[in-house]
């Protein structure tokens, strides 16, 4: 997941787009704000809202594209912010709410909306250990951020934990699947991965790939990998998301079995 970072304004920025006071030419004070990472906080956080909106309509492609929406321009804001210099203690706080509706409520309501209504207290009891578990997994995020290896996540990511369950409620909707039929399979994967995100699974960042200067077979591999996904795209990020799971998963089994032997 992609945070704003909490660093004070560098000078020579426009003040106006800070939260923090400073004084116009007539003497008056005001606040402000950074403006472009912000507007795609919000669009992630509008795709979180359309997500519910749609699944309260029955329109469970939509809800579950909505998300995945949303997981993209939240990828995006935090390189906005650096690449632009508008990194902000605001921004960070922003992002961490929007997450909390993007990738916490709205996966939750979609899955419960679309195959966990059935089951009753269970279906609800599942939903709400992903809502939770979301919002944890984001708090945990925030108090962790400066003491943890960049490059791994602790938990499963909670944008990735959102994908899982958009994914898996695409793949089924877009194929005629009634949810409440595989109830139990969609309360075991949303249960299941609110769980994980509040894990002490190690789960790779990749944050130490730097977008520049590129070999051309690595910018033809991209373009391979986007006509694979198009292919058909829930079916392709679903197993996507389920390999970066179990990956993670193993590795730390390993780990684990590495320490105990030695």
């Amino acid at each position: 997941m992609t945070k704003q970072q909490e660093e004070a304004p560098q000078s020579g920025t426009p003040e106006t787009f800070e939260v923090v006071e400073a004084e116009q030419r007539t003497g008056a004070r005001y606040k402000g704000v950074y403006l472009l990472p912000n507007l795609f906080t919000t669009g992630a956080l509008f795709a979180g809202f359309y997500a519910i909106v749609a699944a309260m309509n029955g329109l469970f492609e939509n809800a579950a594209i909505g998300i995945i929406v949303a997981g993209i321009l939240d990828g995006m804001d935090g390189g906005v912010a650096r690449l632009t210099n508008t990194q902000s203690k605001f921004g960070a706080e922003y992002d961490s709410l929007s997450d909390c509706v993007a990738f916490g409520v709205a996966p939750g309501l979609v899955a419960y909306s679309w195959g966990l209504s059935e089951l009753g207290k269970f279906g609800w009891m599942a939903a709400f250990i992903y809502v939770a578990c979301a919002a944890l997994r984001l708090a945990r995020f925030n108090v962790q951020a400066e003491t943890t290896d960049k490059r791994f996540f602790i938990g499963l990511p909670s944008p990735t934990g959102a994908g899982l369950v958009a994914t898996l409620v695409w793949l089924g909707a877009s194929r005629g699947v009634d949810g409440n039929d595989i109830s139990w399979i969609v309360a075991l994967a949303v249960a299941g991965a609110g769980l994980l995100m509040v894990s002490s699974v190690r789960y790779h960042s990749f944050k130490e790939f730097h977008i520049g200067r590129v070999p051309f077979k690595v910018l033809l591999g991209v373009i391979v990998a986007f006509a694979i996904v198009f292919l058909d795209p829930p079916l392709v990020l679903l197993s996507v998301a389920v390999i970066y799971v179990v990956v993670g998963l193993l590795l730390n089994l390993w780990q684990l079995r590495k320490r105990s032997d030695s």
